[in-house]
């Protein structure tokens, strides 16, 4: 029986796993990330797990709404082990989703830790990564380091300022580049209020997505 998440974990076949150790050492280049480049420039480091997966994580927040969670323990004022706790409820029944595999991915490459996320296992996983967050080596720019990361393209807002991609072009401490990218993703009445006088909002029902 194969390890639990080893590195072959997804290669069937012996060319799949001779092309994936050509290139597992390459840096990486990112076109389309949701991190923020605020709390890249501030070089924040998370307070917890909760914070690091669950705070902007839409894809997570789409799976525990699917599941039935609470609203209160994806965007809500629950705590944050009470919202990590919810997310583990529902992974076990997430295998085979892309959202599994890169959970345990991320528990297991940057915490060293390759226990299955469950109900049963979410208090001993929590424990461990906030010893660990608590320590050296977590904060923003220390990850995107772990990974060689070499661009990293942020989604944002075309009519947002820029100002701290700006500021991370001026640091040259930050070893990585930090590029904007657009996304449309307002309401309509975000677009009248920004375009009143668009035709095509006017002639159109259209959402901004």
């Amino acid at each position: 029986m194969k390890k639990f998440m080893d590195k072959d974990f997804l290669l069937k076949t012996e060319t799949a796993k001779k092309l994936y150790a050509a290139c597992e050492n390459e840096p990486i280049f990112d076109w389309h990330c949701h991190l923020s480049p605020k709390e890249i420039y501030e070089n924040n480091a998370p307070d917890d797990l909760a914070y690091l997966w669950l705070a902007g994580d839409h894809y997570k927040w789409r799976a525990m709404r699917t599941f039935g969670i609470d609203e209160k323990y994806i965007t809500g004022d629950a705590s944050g082990y009470e919202k990590f706790k919810a997310f583990a409820s529902i992974m076990p029944y997430l295998i085979g989703n892309p959202l599994f595999h890169w959970t345990q991915l991320e528990l297991k490459r940057y915490f060293g830790i390759d226990t299955p996320i469950s109900a049963s296992t979410c208090k001993a996983i929590w424990d461990k990564t906030s010893e660990m967050l608590a320590g050296e080596g977590f904060d923003a720019v220390s990850l995107l380091n772990k990974i060689d990361a070499k661009i990293l393209c942020t989604t944002d807002d075309p009519a947002d300022t820029l100002e701290w991609h700006l500021k991370l072009a001026a640091d040259e401490s930050i070893p990585f580049k930090t590029l904007p990218s657009f996304i449309i993703k307002i309401s309509l009445a975000d677009a009248e209020n920004r375009m009143p006088n668009s035709a095509i909002i006017k002639k159109t029902n259209l959402l901004f997505i």
